[in-house]
């Protein structure tokens, strides 16, 4: 019998969720695996959810053996920067290890299909801008480094084994469902539009703009936002470009547009109507002036068409979630 569920490694978290929500509206059978150290069982409600993590091979080897899955989809990586320079030997157990042991029972269980969250920090600082997929990978943090080592992983699986992978290289992930029901909350918040609405919430101490003398229009850094549901949409084309036996690709994503510090701050003030408590500080190491992605790639091969390219509406999705939900999912 073909096996047709996905198994959703990290679904309860910011973006998986949202791919979760995506993939009920389109009734497509899938099971989230998540240990609810950063997810949230509120935000997959409607979707199955078996309570585990990628670092324990055994409770992975349980979930392969009692479904039928075809198909891996993965979410389950810490993702700051900062703490994975004080930290690595935590960013290398979980985003590579952790990965490793999810192969492993994949390959156990002949499941031949695998959608992988990368990052653009694969890249490291541009040397030109758009970054497309073929600029050469050099990362500055350890997180950066165990996103690009499970990416030749995958490959290298790819060679040996028959492993066919996609690797969506994100950019900067933004918004929230249109409708208010599932959002971003991490703890803590380090994304910018997130932390700029708590931060005009007074729920967090004011924003630092870290550095103001970029080779930019207003100093301040540019970053290439894409909202989740772009996101989600990208993944539900890659599970497709798969299933119907599609080879192995890398893609990035992210709509090509720069926004700065100053801009988001901007936009967050006109949407809410509030000031953005701010003060300025210096440039943080490893921070490039520019990340904007070229995307052209995966809009040729794959017919992605993004559709909220837009910075506002970005921040008034992200928003509309906030207000529904002021304290995040613990109230």
């Amino acid at each position: 019998m073909l096996r047709r569920m996905i198994l959703v490694v990290g679904g309860a978290g910011f973006v998986g969720s949202h791919i979760c929500k995506s993939l009920r509206a389109q009734n497509i059978e899938h099971l989230v695996f998540d240990n609810l150290e950063k997810g949230h069982s509120q935000a997959i409600v409607g979707s199955q959810l078996a309570v585990g993590d990628i670092r324990d091979p055994a409770t992975l080897e349980r979930v392969f053996a009692d479904n039928d899955i075809d198909t891996v989809m993965h979410f389950a990586a810490y993702i700051e920067v900062g703490e994975s320079v004080t930290d690595p030997a935590k960013y290398y157990r979980n985003n590579f290890q952790g990965v490793l042991n999810l192969m492993d029972a994949m390959r156990n269980h002949r499941v031949e299909q695998f959608v992988f969250s990368s990052t653009a920090a694969v890249y490291g600082e541009p040397k030109y801008v758009p970054i497309d997929e073929l600029h050469p990978k050099d990362p500055t943090s350890p997180y950066g480094e165990t996103k690009w080592n499970v990416e030749r992983m995958i490959q290298s699986f790819g060679r040996a084994y028959g492993l066919r992978s996609v690797a969506l290289r994100y950019f900067n992930a933004a918004g929230a469902s249109p409708d208010g029901s599932i959002g971003e909350d991490h703890d803590p918040e380090t994304h910018l539009i997130a932390r700029a609405l708590l931060a005009a919430m007074g729920k967090v101490p004011p924003l630092t703009i870290f550095g103001t003398d970029y080779d930019t229009p207003d100093g301040t850094c540019l970053r290439d936002y894409v909202h989740v549901l772009d996101l989600a949409q990208a993944h539900i084309l890659a599970i497709k470009h798969l299933r119907s036996g599609g080879e192995s690709r890398q893609f990035n994503l992210g709509y090509g547009n720069g926004f700065s510090v100053r801009q988001v701050i901007n936009a967050v003030e006109k949407v809410t109507g509030m000031e953005v408590p701010k003060s300025e500080g210096p440039r943080r190491e490893g921070d490039p002036a520019r990340l904007i992605a070229s995307s052209t790639k995966i809009r040729e091969e794959l017919g992605w068409n993004p559709e909220f390219n837009d910075l506002e509406t970005i921040v008034s999705h992200a928003w509309k979630w906030r207000q529904a939900f002021p304290n995040g999912y613990g109230l």
